[in-house]
């Protein structure tokens, strides 16, 4: 292209201080360097970690920055050794940026049993992004809040060249985050029971998860009742509303299922809610997944839980090997065998970034308050039968 090698100007959602509004600003996108991809992002998509990030962490440290992490675009140009060394990415190609890398050669990209990397693409030393004279810092690697975004290349995998960005943009995080921890993670097995721990877009995946694993019961778990008829799209058989119950939501599930569920998720990010999913396991070999994200809080669990043999689980990215595994999530999309389509809810510019934040800060500020309730609640008329 002839804009290789010179840097661009474009436009990107700036976060300039947490909880303040993002502000659509004209910044320069250096060329690549060695390893690097420099990417023109056609459509992304806004996560609830984003908005994490801007109003809920509060690290000052963390700022100036361009947002954004569940993106696809199309290679603009490449740094010269990525050509030298791997020839596989060109001007043109359809990619999907990934906030965990994949490099392929240290131990824990060669072990089948995580899909860390000692190569950190979450925080990357420096920044191809600068605004008014001063370096924005990038997020969590990818940045796709901007037109154009600079990637290393073991944080980028290449996709079907006929694939929709629109659709398999979701596939950069919460789709294969929900999916994975059901298949990858928790191992759900045919004929298994499972619940699901709040019907946002993570957790409406984790569903679709749970029915591809072959799971027979599927309860879903969201205090707004609204989301079942959409849940039941992806599969999940059974509703469960905490405000309908006046005890926890962890006995309310061991009535339901006689010994409690066999599997369960939590897509919520709230501690509170990921004890609930543990203490609703069937004692012995009952296995729960926290999915969500926080690091605001510790949790608090009592140790015969555990002891009685249910398993706890972390899950990122629902365990796939980003540069492996998301061509793979696109090509079962492509054959029709995953729903992304059904997961849109807005099509919005880059220019009404604050307005789709502003939507989803209501959804959640509704949500996690009633969650947070809900668990006080529950905490106050707690029973341990084990």
């Amino acid at each position: 292209m002839a804009t290789a090698g010179k840097v661009i100007k474009c436009k990107a959602a700036v976060a300039w201080e947490p909880n303040k509004p993002l502000v659509i600003e004209e910044i320069e996108v250096a060329p690549p360097e060695a390893n690097e991809i420099r990417i023109k992002i056609v459509a992304t998509a806004l996560c609830h970690t984003d908005l994490y990030h801007l109003l809920e962490s509060m690290q000052p440290q963390g700022f100036p920055t361009v947002l954004g992490h569940e993106g696809a675009g199309i290679v603009e140009s490449v740094g010269c050794a990525v050509i030298l060394q791997y020839c596989c990415f060109f001007s043109g190609d359809k990619v999907i940026p990934l906030f965990i890398s994949q490099c392929r050669q240290c131990h824990f990209c060669k072990s089948p049993r995580s899909n860390q990397s000692r190569h950190d693409a979450m925080a990357p030393p420096t920044s191809r992004f600068t605004c008014k004279g001063k370096e924005l810092l990038q997020f969590v690697g990818t940045s796709t809040f901007s037109e154009y975004t600079v990637v290393n290349e073991m944080a980028v995998a290449k996709i079907d060249p006929m694939a929709p960005l629109d659709k398999v943009c979701l596939l950069g995080c919460g789709i294969c985050t929900g999916y994975g921890a059901a298949v990858n993670t928790a191992k759900v097995e045919p004929g298994s029971t499972c619940a699901v721990f709040g019907l946002g877009a993570v957790g409406m995946a984790a569903v679709m998860g749970c029915k591809a694993a072959g799971a027979k019961r599927i309860i879903g778990i969201d205090i707004n009742p609204e989301k079942f008829e959409k849940a039941k799209v992806f599969g999940a058989t059974d509703f469960v509303n905490p405000k309908d119950h006046d005890k926890p939501i962890s006995q309310v599930l061991i009535e339901m299922t006689k010994w409690g569920v066999d599997f369960s998720l939590e897509c919520v990010g709230n501690v509170s809610v990921m004890r609930s999913a543990l203490e609703s396991c069937v004692q012995g070999y009952g296995v729960s997944v926290i999915v969500g994200w926080t690091d605001l809080r510790d949790i608090a669990i009592r140790p015969n839980q555990l002891i009685s043999g249910r398993t706890w689980k972390g899950s990122t990215f629902g365990g796939f090997k980003g540069r492996d595994a998301v061509p793979q999530m696109v090509k079962v999309y492509m054959d029709k065998k995953l729903m992304l389509d059904e997961f849109i809810t807005h099509h919005m510019t880059l220019d009404q970034i604050n307005d789709a934040i502003e939507l989803m800060k209501q959804s959640l500020r509704t949500n996690l308050n009633q969650w947070r309730l809900i668990r006080t609640l529950h905490d106050n008329i707690r029973t341990h039968p084990y």
